[in-house]
């Protein structure tokens, strides 16, 4: 009967908007029923992390850990629209049964429609497993507007506004949900999140102080390798890893939700590109590795890539101007200026080619130290990743070797993220 009832609030609040009535649906709503799709195991749990060599860095694990699908009500990236979002929860079980933390989670940037991290098979989701909920934390992580069960038409990629709308009405689900699963939740709230979800962790710990300070205990925040300088990023000469990726996705996205980027597609993209570029991302079946495989996205060096895909007065206007409309698009998205009242942790690696720290985390952490806040600590693991993962123990200097580009390849999706995991656990460890 629980189930039912939020169903029908979450329904009728859609309902309400489609009718022209209250554009504040009940937010965080559950519209399913929450579902256990997995339990795993602390010895399942330890198999994984000792064959991939994350135990070390996550510890053995303490806790099972039940994977809940999650699908709730929330808002779109516009006015007045009410739309619903899925995701996954994580619950501490087994030998945990102490009323646990939550871990509010977002996810880095994803290209592929159908994903959810409602998956114990999913990479991501097993690391925030080991990581957090394996050690007696609850965490919740949404799959963001427009991918797997959300009904929204488009992915507002890096809109600082609907990110932390998403995550924050994520945390309300897991509420919802804790007691139908066996969680007990001690109602402190930490965020954290990696790449895209550094950007929109940041977004909804802003808010949720700023906004909802008496619903949210928040204790802390761990925001990685984050691309928190939106506009300064523009102004960057050379391109960055993934460009053919993030920029167009940015672009789009920003036009949709504002409508004054660009008044012609053909302005900003190339053909063939500029014919289908606009509802290319996420895709429903392609990967990062077949958009550039099959032609759909150019490969080569990141500014070769750049140049075939992008008009260059468009490219050139934004690195120069600041009335062009791309960087007051950017500027809107900047997460600059604002004062955390609770611990903030900022990590990242100094080696990384595709949200580098000089232009993000140092220009953040410089943005906070101006106003004095003591409390916002930042991490390089530059030298832990060197470490484990270079040839002979540091980076290879050699741009033309194959360990060169092997290394950086896999430096911000694969090498980063568990080092600074390790390190927003260490933060939440402080205050759980």
């Amino acid at each position: 009967m629980t189930y039912l009832r939020l169903s029908c609030v979450a329904a009728a609040a859609v309902l309400l908007v489609a009718c022209g009535g209250s554009d504040d649906p009940a937010r965080g709503a559950l519209i399913d029923p929450p579902a256990v799709v997995a339990t795993l195991t602390a010895a399942q749990i330890d198999a994984g992390t000792a064959s991939s060599g994350l135990q070390p860095l996550s510890g053995k694990a303490k806790c099972d850990v039940k994977v809940v699908a999650l699908n709730y009500a929330t808002v779109g990236a516009r006015a007045g629209e009410s739309t619903n979002a899925s995701g996954v929860m994580l619950v501490p079980a087994g030998a945990c049964s102490a009323a646990a933390p939550l871990v509010a989670y977002a996810k880095g940037t994803d290209v592929q429609k159908p994903r959810t991290l409602a998956n114990p098979q999913d990479n991501e989701t097993f690391l925030l497993a080991a990581m957090y909920a394996a050690q007696g934390y609850a965490v919740v992580a949404t799959d963001y507007l427009g991918f797997a069960k959300s009904g929204y038409s488009f992915h507002p990629y890096l809109h600082a506004d609907s990110e932390a709308t998403s995550v924050i009405d994520s945390v309300r689900a897991a509420r919802n949900a804790a007691g139908a699963v066996g969680a007990s939740l001690s109602g402190k709230v930490m965020f954290t999140g990696y790449s895209q979800g550094g950007h929109s962790s940041m977004a909804a710990q802003r808010a949720a102080e700023r906004d909802y300070g008496s619903e949210f205990n928040v204790v802390a925040g761990a925001h990685l390798a984050g691309p928190y300088n939106l506009s300064g990023s523009l102004r960057i000469p050379d391109a960055i890893a993934g460009v053919q990726f993030f920029v167009p996705y940015l672009v789009t996205a920003w036009q949709k939700v504002y409508g004054t980027v660009y008044s012609d597609v053909k302005q900003v993209f190339k053909a063939p590109y500029s014919g289908y570029i606009e509802n290319l991302l996420p895709h429903p079946t392609m990967t990062y590795t077949t958009l550039v495989t099959s032609g759909t996205l150019p490969g080569g060096t990141p500014n070769q890539a750049r140049d075939a895909l992008f008009q260059s007065d468009f490219i050139t206007g934004s690195q120069t101007s600041t009335t062009h409309p791309l960087y007051l698009a950017a500027q809107k998205n900047d997460l600059l200026g604002w004062s955390p009242k609770a611990r903030v942790l900022l990590c990242g690696g100094a080696g990384d080619p595709t949200v580098p720290p000089a232009v993000h985390q140092k220009v953040m952490k410089a943005d906070f130290d101006s106003r004095g806040l003591a409390h916002v600590t930042s991490v390089d693991v530059d030298p832990a990743i060197q470490a484990t993962f270079g040839p002979g123990g540091k980076a290879p200097t050699d741009p033309q070797s194959a360990e060169f580009a092997a290394y950086y390849a896999a430096y911000h999706g694969t090498y980063e993220p568990p080092f600074c995991h390790a390190q927003a656990r260490a933060v939440f460890d402080t205050v759980k």
